[in-house]
């Protein structure tokens, strides 16, 4: 991606990596079960360890690794939501996989020839959400506020909501350029131009729902009516996505409710 940033994909969310003498910043460390082949592509980029390891939000495919890298060494860093979350959302709410350092807006770490940002944004995937930046490197890692190449996935039952992750589009692309490289939270990595498509989709979408429920259209037909996201994905094509076009349709149209009865 960069010269010393990198991206690692696999069975969770996408990893940011940056390296360099003062050791290995990473972003996110999927599944527990990954750590081994995680390391060992580590070990393959520098031989240096994990020093910090930031958790964009709660979900287990971006957080699982967390214990295993704390045993190594690394120090967890996330959103104070994110510590809680990991807490009430587990059978054992042991401490090794908790973040030791939370900040609540955000905090900046400097390691590697870069001034490293984490922005909270509020309410939009989870409500522990951050988008981590690397200004010198001219990288932003969005977590997942954003989902290249497909549907968002909005955690409502997380203190996700359809306001919040445009609020964070808007916000990720207000801090970079076209030049920037961007690590999506699901799919391959994104230019400006995907990012800015992506949060025009959104306002796009809500713009579709908000019409559908002032002239009545029940909760049911609107499940039901491809037409309010067809123009960006057709179900037929993300049928068989995390997040296809009935659940896009649910999940805005309450999201969007819940907004209005505020």
């Amino acid at each position: 991606m960069r010269e010393n940033i990198f991206m690692l994909t696999g069975q969770g969310g996408n990893i940011g990596i940056l390296t360099g003498e003062d050791g290995v910043f990473m972003i996110d460390d999927q599944f527990a079960a990954l750590t081994p082949k995680i390391k060992a592509t580590l070990d393959s980029l520098t031989g240096q360890p994990v020093k910090f390891l930031l958790n964009t939000h709660f979900h287990g495919d971006h957080t699982g690794g967390n214990a295993n890298f704390k045993k190594s060494g690394a120090v967890l860093v996330a959103q104070e939501n994110v510590r809680q979350r990991l807490k009430e959302n587990s059978e054992n709410p042991a401490e090794d996989k908790l973040p030791v350092i939370t900040f609540s807006e955000e905090i900046s770490l400097h390691l590697n020839g870069n001034d490293i940002m984490a922005l909270h944004v509020h309410n939009a995937h989870t409500d522990g959400d951050a988008l981590i930046y690397l200004p010198q490197g001219n990288v932003l890692h969005t977590g997942d506020t954003f989902f290249n190449g497909g549907f968002p996935y909005i955690d409502i039952t997380s203190g996700g909501s359809v306001a919040g992750d445009i609020e964070a589009a808007k916000q990720g692309l207000a801090i970079i350029n076209e030049n920037t490289k961007i690590i999506p939270g699901h799919g391959a990595p994104a230019s400006y131009e995907d990012y800015q498509n992506y949060l025009e989709m959104l306002e796009g979408i809500r713009k579709n729902m908000l019409q559908a429920m002032a002239e009545g259209f029940t909760k049911e037909q609107i499940i039901e009516d491809e037409s309010l996201t067809s123009d960006y994905y057709p179900d037929a094509e993300v049928e068989n996505a995390f997040i296809n076009g009935p659940k896009i349709r649910a999940t805005f149209y309450e999201s969007l409710m819940a907004e209005n009865n505020e």
